[in-house]
């Protein structure tokens, strides 16, 4: 069995009971992106709704991981939950730019500021769309 040229390490911890930080190191690509999809798939199995990925240590990123980071995207916005990128290496950083992923998913320069993120729209979530107008008094 042939041993990956760039193999891909994937850390998860929670800081949160519903918020997984995924620590990536490696190339994020073609070939390795069933590793960072299997531990995605066991994130939301135990009812993860907000995702934090670590991309400090991805000196490069193809379609294949921007692939992920959108369906998941997609996946948990329902639940309602969110996906947030974090210090992504300067190479990945001009990827995600040029692609526009960058618009669509938040980038963070560090884990405390994505989880400021994940609670402002936990905030927003629990006010009230519109404020309730005091009904008229009928004659």
């Amino acid at each position: 069995m042939p041993i990956a040229q760039n193999p891909l390490s994937v850390e998860v911890t929670l800081p949160r009971e519903d918020v997984a930080l995924l620590t990536v190191e490696g190339y994020l690509d073609v070939d390795t992106a069933t590793e960072l999809q299997a531990h995605l798939a066991n994130q939301l199995h135990h009812g993860r709704r907000h995702f934090l990925f670590d991309l400090s240590s991805v000196p490069f990123m193809d379609s294949s991981g921007m692939n992920i980071i959108l369906r998941l995207y997609q996946e948990v916005r329902d639940r309602p939950g969110s996906v947030h990128i974090i210090a992504p290496a300067p190479a990945v950083r001009r990827i995600l730019d040029l692609t526009g992923v960058s618009i669509t998913v938040p980038v963070s320069e560090s884990a405390e500021e994505a989880l400021a993120l994940v609670d402002r729209q936990h905030e927003q979530l629990q006010q009230p769309e519109h404020p309730q107008e005091p009904e008229e008094q009928q004659a």
